[in-house]
């Protein structure tokens, strides 16, 4: 999965925002073509804190709103998974990205004093 509204920012600046608040979400969506569905997840979006969750989340819940329920006999049950987890603000997995950042960070620190 790709990460959004990240461009520019290093591993300090992406633990500080994540320190004020900030937390790297992505969003399920659902998408049927009678038989067969396709539960899929949205790339990983850092939200700043303070900024509201369900506005990245809403064009997915639609998405699935439209498309999801159409495949038998998935679809139904994939969708309203798929919603829910949207409406109570997508899949949190700051932890998980942020463990990666900070393996970067020490990658990069190793590598500087290598060189020297």
């Amino acid at each position: 999965m790709k990460i959004k509204n990240i461009e520019g920012l290093s591993a300090d600046h992406l633990q500080q925002e994540v320190n004020k608040g900030g937390k790297f979400i992505y969003f399920p969506f659902t998408i049927s073509f009678i038989i067969i569905t396709f539960k899929r997840a949205s790339d990983v979006y850092l939200i700043p804190a303070g900024k509201n969750v369900l506005i990245k989340g809403f064009p997915y819940i639609l998405l699935s709103l439209l498309f999801g329920w159409w495949g038998i006999p998935w679809g139904p049950k994939h969708t309203i998974q798929s919603i829910r987890t949207n409406m109570i603000g997508g899949k949190n997995v700051t932890e998980e990205v942020m463990s990666v950042v900070a393996g970067y960070a020490l990658f990069e620190e190793t590598q500087k004093k290598k060189k020297f």
